[in-house]
């Protein structure tokens, strides 16, 4: 079966929509190409059969606490859509219990973005966010998950990490990073998303200096713990990117129909809740 036939769950993308929601004053503020109203991506799922999505609350536009464009989307979705959502460290309990009423499965923390100082927010609600029954979402870059990988093997929360954990690949397969990764896999429950290539890639476009690295990961976490997403609409860019040429990667990539199952679909609907 072509991989445009197969069910799919695009586990990362964003939603930027000024027109409706502004911007938050001095953040990176989306433009051409890259805004992408709620209204737009439902028919990009649509022209690529993809039956849900997880919409991770971006930092830039919006930032901590303005979930306005998420909520509004995943509203509008008739239950196509949850999401991730962005939340300062003051976060009151009631409005974590609000958001997951709303559809909101986690929170996420983008330590990449923010530093390393920002995972003491993260590590700090963990646990509440294992109480109020929602997931802890990570994004760490090179060096940084060594600071935290000992908090990670050891918090209640269930945690996804992002986008392959973004290792330095100058440092090679051997690098105390990149075993640290493995070692979560390995060590722990928490699940994996082998997607956003281009975020560490020194090559571009089909990534092939991050296969062995993608290899690796997905032995290390196993194939029910691994989750596919596409990033749209690709903020920040490198070079071109489409959804189309993404999902034709992860095919080649993944050759066995049956694991492709769990990648793309039955991983996700599990750990994210959808029917």
């Amino acid at each position: 079966m072509s991989v445009l036939l197969e069910r799919k769950i695009d586990c990362h993308n964003h939603v930027f929509d000024p027109e409706n929601f502004p911007y938050q004053p001095d953040r990176y503020h989306p433009a051409g190409h890259e805004v992408s109203p709620a209204e737009y991506f439902l028919k990009v799922l649509e022209a690529y059969n993809v039956s849900h999505a997880l919409v991770v609350g971006p930092n830039s536009g919006y930032g901590e606490d303005d979930n306005r464009a998420l909520l509004d989307a995943i509203e509008r979705s008739n239950g196509r859509l949850k999401g991730m959502a962005v939340v300062s460290k003051d976060v009151t309990d009631e409005t974590l219990q609000s958001l997951k009423r709303s559809g909101i499965v986690g929170v996420t923390f983008n330590v990449a973005f923010y530093g390393e100082e920002h995972f003491g927010h993260a590590a700090s609600l963990m646990s509440r966010l294992h109480d109020h029954g929602l997931l802890a979402q990570i994004q760490v870059q090179g060096d940084q998950v060594l600071s935290f990988v000992d908090v990670l093997k050891c918090t209640s929360a269930q945690v996804v990490i992002d986008h392959c954990g973004r290792p330095e690949l100058s440092q090679g397969m051997d690098s105390p990073a990149f075993q640290a990764l493995l070692s979560l896999g390995q060590q722990t429950q928490h699940a994996i998303k082998l997607s956003g290539m281009a975020k560490f890639s020194k090559q571009g476009f089909p990534f092939d200096d991050t296969k062995p690295y993608v290899d690796a990961l997905f032995a290390a976490f196993g194939e029910d713990r691994v989750l596919w997403g596409s990033d749209w609409p690709f903020l920040l860019a490198p070079q071109r990117m489409d959804y189309g040429t993404l999902l034709l990667l992860a095919e080649q990539w993944f050759p066995d129909p049956n694991v492709r199952e769990k990648y793309f679909w039955r991983n996700a609907a599990r750990l994210f809740g959808f029917s």
